[in-house]
């Protein structure tokens, strides 16, 4: 298995439970992974054979930039069904962390995250 790593997006959406966080909105980042099969790509160098990161980066931004959601676990949903849905016969399988470095709850840590993984993913 192959993998294409889309490494720390950074985007600004307005998701949480609390009703400053749909206000104020806060800083996201990404990474997301592709299980897919690059051999036929980095032989023919031809990007009709492989999955356009590019595309993959606004799918990410359009959803985590788009309408609010409370739970960052449907943000990470969202994302990792687009994806495995705009590229069936390609993608077999996807990992997402998302993480929120600034949520609005007391203490001291570096962020708080979620990772999911759908699809057919083994490292």
């Amino acid at each position: 298995m192959d993998y294409i790593h889309l490494n720390d997006m950074q985007f600004y959406g307005y998701h949480g439970a609390l009703p400053e966080e749909n206000k104020i909105g806060q800083r996201f980042r990404m990474t997301v992974s592709l299980a897919t099969n690059l051999s036929e790509a980095g032989q023919t160098d031809d990007l009709d054979k492989t999955v356009n990161y590019a595309e993959v980066y606004t799918i990410c931004r359009d959803i985590v930039e788009g309408a609010p959601v409370k739970l960052i676990e449907t943000v990470a949903e969202n994302v990792a069904q687009a994806i495995l849905k705009g590229y069936p016969e390609k993608v077999s399988g996807v990992r997402i962390v998302l993480v929120k470095p600034d949520p609005p709850i007391q203490g001291h840590y570096a962020s708080v995250a979620v990772e999911i993984t759908r699809g057919h993913f083994s490292e």
